[in-house]
């Protein structure tokens, strides 16, 4: 090697820059917890335990998802919007199994729903859905406020009315596990309860991972950063978690 090449190659070396992170760690053991969460409370039958671990996983997983986004606010779009697809397809994969169970049991049950099962609201799921689609259309706002024009006053009124929205959402479907658990219905009630709680929560935790990345990027805007490559890929989430919840209507509350 040449005296040049030797300098060339000591020379990539040194202006080399690795990217390290923390919070993909603390992600991954907040859904551990989790998941032992669902382990205390289903197979070994320990409720308190259960409700420490899914204590000690939600803050970590939400921390994990916010401090995570606000890592790579200003570093431009790179290939987040291209991974944000591929997010997509393997998350729409996760709920393409809980649906396949689903229609497996509706199909080969002699009645449906079982007996025991009360009777769902129909005009509430509808509302429900009014309120999501209402916030994909406000994210969409302000992605595009973001991307052509960067009002930082403008973008904070479409995000924040799209996380109101959220939590809206949010708050009604927790009211309505409540309701439904005080009427006896649980998720070991039968087949239905089962996947009825599995596929509403498993929805619902997407809602929440999509109000984390939203808050991550809050404070920023409030700071004036407001990168396009940021609200891009958060929006797209956004309309995935939306279009989702057509099919959560259409097959638990309405088939």
């Amino acid at each position: 090697m040449s005296q040049h090449d030797a300098a060339h190659h000591h020379a990539g070396h040194a202006h080399a820059h690795w990217d390290y992170s923390i919070w993909p760690a603390i992600i991954s053991i907040g859904v551990l917890a989790w998941s032992l969460a669902f382990c205390f409370q289903f197979v070994y039958h320990m409720p308190f335990a259960a409700l420490i671990a899914f204590g000690l996983g939600v803050p970590m997983i939400l921390g994990g998802v916010a401090g995570w986004t606000n890592e790579a606010i200003g570093k431009g779009e790179g290939l987040s919007y291209g991974a944000m697809g591929w997010f997509i397809l393997a998350e729409a994969m996760i709920f393409a199994t809980f649906f396949v169970y689903y229609w497996y049991m509706r199909l080969s049950s002699p009645f449906w729903p079982p007996e025991g099962t009360p009777t769902l609201p129909i005009v509430y799921p509808l509302v429900m859905t009014v309120i999501l689609v209402t916030s994909s259309v406000t994210i969409h706002m302000a992605e595009e406020e973001a991307m052509h024009r960067g009002d930082r006053g403008t973008v904070l009124k479409w995000l924040l009315l799209t996380m109101l929205l959220g939590f809206t959402f949010l708050g009604m479907s927790i009211y309505e596990w409540g309701h439904l658990i005080a009427e006896g219905f649980t998720i070991s009630s039968n087949s239905f309860g089962t996947t009825f709680y599995s596929i509403t929560g498993l929805h619902a935790s997407h809602v929440i991972v999509g109000l984390a990345i939203f808050t991550a990027g809050l404070f920023p805007a409030f700071k004036g950063t407001i990168p396009a490559g940021f609200w891009r890929p958060a929006s797209l989430y956004w309309h995935f978690v939306d279009i989702i919840w057509f099919f959560v209507v259409s097959q638990v509350y309405f088939w």
